[in-house]
């Protein structure tokens, strides 16, 4: 892995930002050992009871930290981080040659490493709940070390402490053994015999009274350690699921997401590795922010990610420009021949993300109203590969499969043309744009529908363990999209089909024709079909009238012709 290439002058691929600059020296940082803040297991058909939850407890945490940051008057800025220029008005430096714009240092791999470290690689031995107001520990100590028998803290503590069933208290206690062995294999073996046991209920002692958010707790707090023993044994592969599995049961820790980040990182898969980061640090801050430095290393880390994306991508380069305001067309032609000088090769095609709603992890500062904002664009060096995204704005069901029967079966060959078109053109594109924007709407540009159907056709060509991965991380974007946004009811209640459908697609009980997605992309052949009918009708039409105008025109020719002429008397 290259450790050191500038991330905004970089030849025929790079990400210009205009008079951005950041000192990215990490400091040490604070482990802030805790663990999860366990959320109800959202398996099967609980999961829709709770997504309500989810959507009012949040929107009181973001009041609530509202108000607080309004009384206290707080303005946090990342420490020793350089004052970045921030315009207010398009401002564009136009230099004769690429590489004489500023530069941004790369993020080298040591930093990235210390990160994961840190933050990723602790060891969370406390279970807590996410419906509970937290506890704050010391950050070396726990709750049960830091208070004796009798204090007020340790009733807390034992309030929020679920007394687990023997058996799966016994394996997590063994697994917990080999795991500070270092016998990561053995201990994987351990939490996989716990996991099992949660599934069968043996949870709590008393399962009869066992509520649901001390079991998602539980089953949450494995599936993480499960993560961290596959990532140790380097084995990212087996802990992709798990981390997915991390995020549904428990989406407000921000280590499940920042863990997530870091398996995608060892898959090379580095825009979601960004979003990934992105979301952690802002769940942090959504819900304390208690240590500056955590939130300074977790930007860092999304900053890396994002580098690594740029430099992955071969088929368009991107260009992020900050605005106060919407820009005019004008601007947006300036900004257009701009990268037309400096990427060349990429300008066949040009893409402006319409709105300003990019953030960069330079200049993000969460705790203000206003933040800076970018204007993203994209260039294609093959222009079939940006038309993609003029439907995804300019339609509700998008679909971008080569054929137009909706109403017949696809046979394999077209099953693979269009899990290609899925795979190689339309999911890269949508995972870059959304590593820089927080909020995104179900349909545009969040590729949840498209990832869906990407599943399907996965489906249709029997490769389910691939299946299954993509439908599990989905589920994660879905448990998570109603902390980053509000959300209307027409979302809420397709948020809660969606979840379903993917649900039972998992668990074997719904075949794909019935599912959601593909309902919607039939939805999206049907009007397909019906507007080339409407062209088709349409010209059929111009052209019966412009026939019928030459025939009238030809008669009344040949009548001025034939007519004789009148004797003049």
């Amino acid at each position: 892995r290259k450790q050191n290439v500038a991330m905004s002058c970089r030849s025929e691929k790079e990400i210009d930002t205009v008079n951005l600059c950041v000192k990215n020296t990490p400091e040490n940082v604070t482990d802030h050992t805790g663990t999860p803040n366990g959320n109800g297991k959202a398996c099967g058909r609980k999961a829709e009871a709770y997504l309500s939850q989810r959507i009012t407890h949040t929107r009181k945490v973001k009041l609530k930290r509202k108000s607080t940051l309004d009384s206290l008057g707080i303005k946090r800025k990342l420490e020793n981080e350089e004052k970045c220029v921030v315009k207010k008005e398009l401002k564009i430096a136009e230099h004769p040659d690429p590489s004489a714009g500023q530069s941004l240092t790369r993020v080298p791999l040591k930093s990235v490493m210390d990160v994961e470290m840190k933050l990723v690689y602790v060891d969370e031995q406390e279970i807590t709940y996410e419906f509970a107001e937290p506890q704050e520990y010391g950050p070396t100590q726990s709750a049960y070390e830091t208070s004796k028998p009798g204090d007020p803290m340790t009733a807390c503590a034992l309030n929020f402490a679920p007394q687990m069933d023997k058996w799966l208290a016994k394996a997590l206690k063994d697994a917990s053994f080999y795991y500070h062995q270092k016998k990561y294999s053995v201990a994987a073996g351990r939490f996989r015999t716990a996991l099992e046991l949660c599934s069968k209920g043996a949870v709590l002692g008393n399962p009869f009274y066992a509520s649901y958010e001390k079991i998602s707790s539980i089953a949450s707090f494995i599936e993480t350690k499960l993560v961290t023993c596959y990532l140790r044994m380097r084995r990212p592969d087996l802990a992709l699921n798990h981390a997915h599995r991390s995020i549904l049961l428990n989406p407000i820790n921000f280590r499940n997401h920042l863990r997530q980040a870091v398996v995608f990182r060892c898959l090379e898969r580095y825009t979601e590795a960004a979003r990934s980061a992105m979301i952690a640090d802002y769940i942090y801050w959504l819900h304390g922010a208690k240590e500056q430095n955590i939130s300074k290393h977790v930007k860092l880390y999304w900053q890396a990610m994002l580098e690594e994306g740029i430099t992955q991508a071969e088929t368009f380069s991107v260009m992020y420009t900050p605005f106060a305001g919407k820009p005019t067309a004008a601007q947006i032609e300036k900004i257009k021949e701009v990268f037309r000088k400096k990427h060349p090769a990429y300008a066949n095609y040009l893409y402006a993300d319409p709105g300003i709603s990019h953030i960069l992890p330079q200049t993000v500062d969460w705790s203000e109203i206003f933040p800076q904002r970018y204007m993203l664009l994209l260039g294609f060096k093959n222009p079939e590969d940006g038309t993609f995204l003029e439907k995804i704005v300019s339609r509700r069901s998008p679909t971008f499969t080569e054929y137009k029967t909706p109403f017949w079966s696809l046979t394999i060959k077209e099953v693979e043309k269009n899990m290609d078109i899925l795979g190689r053109r339309i999911l890269p594109v949508l995972d870059f744009i959304t590593c820089t924007k927080l909020a995104v709407g179900i349909f545009i540009y969040s590729g949840v529908i498209e990832k869906l159907q990407y599943a399907s056709y996965l489906s249709q060509l029997k490769r389910m363990k691939e299946q299954a991965q993509v439908i599990n991380q989905t589920i994660a974007e879905l448990a998570t999209m109603p902390y980053l946004q509000e959300m209307s009811q027409h979302e809420i209640e397709l948020l809660h089909s969606l979840m379903t459908d993917a649900i039972d697609t998992l668990e074997g009980n719904r075949n794909n024709a019935e599912c959601v997605w593909n309902k919607t992309e039939k939805v999206g052949l049907i009007e397909d079909l019906i507007y080339q009918l409407e062209d088709n009708f349409l010209k059929s039409k111009a052209l019966k009238t412009a026939r019928k105008q030459r025939r009238e025109v030809k008669k009344l020719k040949s009548q001025n012709r034939t007519e004789p002429l009148k004797p003049v008397s």
